[in-house]
């Protein structure tokens, strides 16, 4: 098992986080951290992403950061510089990945499908997202698909949320999930701290 497969075992969920602000990253990092979250997926899908991995390196240093949604060679290139331990992709892009591999930059690539994961299996990646997991089947899906491949392993993400997490999490080769509850974009923007900690407080309390 990889040291990322490990840390990932240990913690069981991954906050995924869309920020608009990157300095919001400090104290987010805070909150994630003081109620025992060390861990934060910061996504690709604004383009604060590369400051706020920054930020969250600088302020911090032993923490396990992501780059999420990375879809191509730049944006891996630019959050492993800035600081990210691995990248997460929605897909599976052959470019992408080898591009992640060179720079020797963990990838977990998203898939749905035995054709994804034997397209992964190739590239010689063994551990996946499952994206997008409810959309894709969810439970059964992800029961399905581990069957024949007894070398990988999952981390489930897209439509994960406190009534189902344990239901994912309950499946041998589920490393851990991904999910945005705990970390809602809203309460990231108003500033609501407390009620965040309090959430990565109940996220962490359900799922160890």
């Amino acid at each position: 098992m990889s040291s990322l497969n490990a840390t990932l075992s240990k913690l069981r969920v991954v906050p995924v986080i869309a920020i608009d602000n990157p300095e919001d990253i400090i104290p987010l990092g805070d909150v994630l951290v003081e109620n025992g979250l060390p861990v934060a997926e910061i996504t690709y899908r604004t383009s604060a992403a590369t400051e706020a991995i920054k930020l969250l390196r600088e302020t911090q240093p032993e923490m396990l950061i992501g780059a999420g949604t990375v879809l191509n060679a730049h944006q891996a290139e630019a959050a492993q510089k800035a600081g990210a331990t691995f990248a997460v992709s929605p897909g599976l892009n052959p470019n992408t990945v080898k591009a992640c591999q060179s720079l020797n930059f963990e990838i977990l690539p998203g898939i749905n499908s035995p054709t994804n994961i034997e397209s992964a299996l190739e590239l010689g990646i063994n551990t996946l997202k499952f994206f997008p997991a409810e959309a894709s089947g969810g439970i059964n899906m992800v029961k399905s698909l581990l069957a024949p491949y007894g070398d990988v392993s999952l981390v489930p993400t897209g439509g994960i949320s406190a009534k189902n997490i344990n239901e994912y999490l309950s499946i041998p080769r589920v490393i851990a999930c991904g999910g945005t509850w705990m970390v809602d974009k809203k309460l990231i923007d108003e500033g609501r701290w407390d009620e965040l900690a309090k959430r990565v407080r109940e996220a962490v309390s359900m799922t160890q």
